[in-house]
């Protein structure tokens, strides 16, 4: 999947397979005193669906490595059974196993859940929020949110006008801006380099911010990271996560806020100013056009019920 993947995507699947080598060697007879390195592909092929079964129900609650108690729901219990598919059908297609029991046990399902979104309003009273949070604040609390202030309003402003994922935000470099163009260069899921382009609120904040960011020496390695940590260095996803959740739950206590809310935020208004779903697919990178429409179909039925009072077919 190297070609078609990123790098954390291959990592991630890299640790749900050793997931699947640990549960053997716990609760498998025949690996009991196995070693994770001493398995081959033949050991796939001993494997029975009614293992695989039991593997799935060993997923629900498990302890991890460092001996703390694991649990997955529906989405991380799809995640690791995906993996593991996909690594059976690796083999099983370069023809190294004869065997897939992994093609007779059906996928975990999946229940829709409500998307979650902001309003227009929720995003603007977000934005002043983020302006105006030292008001409340003093002593250490308010030194920090005013080392911080410029830095997360960029965040969000960005996050908002443009419906990046939290990883291309973070991997953003100071020379991936163009402020001629107002555009910006990022690196898509799977590899891929994409020019988007953002709005005048964007552009500002981004100044805002780059003014401040000048006055950093980063730490090494961290040299052209536009957004930089207290720490001087590349700001990571977990990092942004918590400073999205810290800002929105006054806000809006009610919803729960992420960056991915965000891009949903951002794919909503879009979809509603344009009614282009392929235009909204392009921007946000989903390579199925039916993932967009996935996510904005109760805006789709919206549009057509105010389809169905546009035409009269008798004068009144």
């Amino acid at each position: 999947i190297e070609y078609t993947s990123s790098i954390r995507t291959r990592l991630n699947y890299a640790y749900d397979i050793r997931v699947f080598y640990h549960y053997l060697m716990e609760y498998n007879p025949v690996y009991r005193n196995y070693g994770i390195e001493q398995f081959q592909p033949a050991d796939l092929e001993k494997l029975s669906a009614v293992d695989i079964e039991e593997y799935m129900d060993y997923l629900k609650v498990y302890k991890s490595d460092d001996d703390a108690l694991r649990t997955n729901g529906e989405k991380g219990l799809a995640r690791k059974m995906s993996a593991l598919r996909s690594f059976y059908g690796y083999y099983y297609k370069h023809q190294v196993i004869t065997q897939n029991p992994t093609l007779l046990v059906d996928m975990p399902k999946q229940h829709e859940k409500a998307i979650i979104r902001l309003d227009a309003d929720e995003v603007a009273l977000l934005l002043d929020y983020v302006e105006s949070a030292g008001s409340t604040l003093s002593g250490q609390a308010l030194k920090y949110y005013e080392k911080t202030r410029d830095r997360d309003l960029a965040i969000l402003t960005l996050l908002l006008g443009t419906g990046i994922r939290v990883s291309e935000c973070v991997g953003l470099d100071i020379s991936n801006l163009d402020f001629e163009t107002n555009g910006m260069k990022i690196h898509r899921k799977g590899g891929a380099e994409v020019i988007l382009y953002f709005g005048e609120e964007v552009r500002k904040a981004l100044l805002d911010y780059l003014d401040e960011r000048e006055n950093i020496i980063p730490k090494e390695g961290s040299e052209d990271a536009l957004f930089l940590s207290m720490q001087k260095r590349r700001i990571s996803v977990r990092a942004v996560e918590n400073l999205v959740k810290k800002y929105a739950r006054p806000v809006t206590p009610l919803k729960t806020i992420t960056p991915h809310k965000l891009r949903s935020t951002y794919g909503t208004q879009l979809y509603q100013e344009t009614g282009d779903i392929y235009l909204v697919a392009d921007i946000l990178g989903h390579k199925d056009v039916n993932t967009t429409r996935k996510h904005y179909a109760a805006m789709e039925d919206q549009r057509r019920r105010m389809a169905a009072g546009k035409i009269q077919l008798r004068e009144k």
